[in-house]
């Protein structure tokens, strides 16, 4: 059997991870009065940024410990089954490297690594279409090829209230997320080379959603061969315009929708929204 395993930052919820079958290891939030909360886990997205609203510095989040790992693998490996790893990009987290090194302290030659260079949405989308290779009867090595393939065409496009979230948890330089806080500018950010880049900005609401579509036009549309995710942290309305667009103006079916979870939420801040796909350039 193979085991398809991600961490929280794919913002994959129990409910959902069992429909998918997946195992979902957290990474944890730790709040100002030093309680530490398993992401996706001990409380809903939607109570947390009610929690962090009231922070007065901002909570800090931190990678699984390599037990967590360690435990799952040993566990497959007696199992006699293989493990497909997607984690979340090392550009913005040690968790895939804490992942490896539970490999190495369980001895195990099971486990394939995918480094999604990638987060949140993004992460999600290849691990769905994992699972869609899984439930075709791919084998691991086919599904971990495939889906270093799908990085090439998968983007992630989003849209910041404000940038300062991203600046305090240190995955914008200060520099840039001061020239993003302008008076009335919303910043859009996307992920490059594993990293938070801004990929643009405009004025108002409005504009924000204009700038998005026009970057997805940039990145080359949107691939038929797998759902795009759109997300959302504070309200599902957000993602409303997405949806429009894709209908009307791509004739395309509207996007799955899910909240942004706890960890990304904590770096991307109320408000944010956006769009995860793969490029038209993809098949497999």
């Amino acid at each position: 059997m193979i085991r398809i395993l991600t961490d929280s930052a794919s913002d994959i919820l129990p409910a959902e991870a069992e429909q998918l079958g997946v195992t979902v290891i957290p990474l944890n939030v730790t709040l100002e009065d030093g309680t530490v909360l398993r992401d996706g886990v001990d409380m809903t997205p939607t109570v947390y940024y009610g929690v962090m609203a009231r922070c007065h510095k901002l909570p800090t989040t931190s990678q699984p410990s390599p037990e967590l790992f360690q435990r799952f693998f040993l566990e497959a490996a007696a199992a006699g089954d293989e493990v497909v790893g997607i984690f979340l990009s090392h550009e913005l987290s040690g968790t895939c490297q804490c992942a490896r090194l539970a490999a190495d302290m369980a001895n195990v030659d099971n486990v394939l690594f995918v480094d999604s260079e990638n987060v949140c949405l993004g992460e999600s989308l290849l691990v769905r279409l994992a699972v869609q290779l899984r439930d075709a009867g791919k084998t691991a090595g086919q599904i971990a090829a495939t889906l270093e393939h799908a990085k090439d065409h998968l983007h992630l496009v989003a849209v910041i209230d404000d940038l300062k979230y991203l600046r305090k948890g240190g995955r914008l330089p200060a520099a840039v997320a001061v020239a993003g806080g302008m008076l009335g500018i919303k910043p859009l950010i996307t992920i490059k080379e594993g990293k938070v880049v801004m990929a643009g900005k405009a004025r108002g609401l409005p504009g924000a959603y204009v700038a998005l579509f026009k970057k997805i036009e940039e990145l080359g549309g949107i691939s038929t061969c797998a759902d795009a995710l759109a997300g959302y942290t504070l309200a599902p309305r957000e993602v409303q315009p997405i949806q429009t667009y894709l209908q009307e103006n791509l004739g395309r079916n509207e996007a799955l929708v899910r909240q942004i979870g706890c960890v990304i939420g904590t770096h991307a801040g109320p408000g944010a929204f956006g769009l995860a796909f793969l490029d038209e350039g993809f098949t497999f």
